[in-house]
């Protein structure tokens, strides 16, 4: 099994957004009994787009909510645990079922009409199509003349 990498320098920048988020939510009351467990991604960057991928076998499509919110996407989820097993029967219990979240501060606009999102293999998929802005440039001034 390869070792984990470590974040590379420009992954700081996610890094401390994803505490400052974590550490938000917790102040504010956010994080509840329901959706108590947080889900791990994997968040990156192409030319046109930001990717949130997330494993999360055990879960429906139609148990996840996903939903953008100016510059933040929240994942929401539930994994259902379908055998009915005694506390003391388990050896080991490492396995998070019920309801989990993860909030995603994102670093540039998306266009939030056109997000897509897939689940395959137990794995998700969200596509943030990145919002295509002209950038700022320089600004004519014009001269109104001198009015006394």
């Amino acid at each position: 099994m390869p070792k984990a990498k470590k974040p590379a320098v420009h992954d700081e920048y996610f890094a401390q957004l994803a505490a400052a988020t974590d550490e938000q939510r917790e102040r504010s009351g956010w994080i509840d009994d329901e959706y108590g467990g947080q889900l791990a991604v994997d968040v990156y960057q192409l030319k046109d787009e930001i990717v949130i991928r997330a494993a999360i076998a055990g879960v429906k499509a139609d148990d996840i909510d996903i939903s953008v919110n100016n510059d933040m996407v929240t994942i929401k989820g539930r994994r259902q645990l379908e055998d009915e097993v005694a506390e003391s029967a388990y050896l080991y219990q490492e396995c998070y079922w019920g309801g989990f979240s993860r909030t995603v501060i994102l670093p540039v606009e998306v266009n939030a009409d056109k997000v897509k999102a897939s689940l395959k293999n137990g794995i998700l998929r969200v596509l943030l199509p990145k919002l295509d802005r002209p950038k700022g440039g320089p600004i004519e001034v014009v001269d109104e003349g001198d009015e006394a």
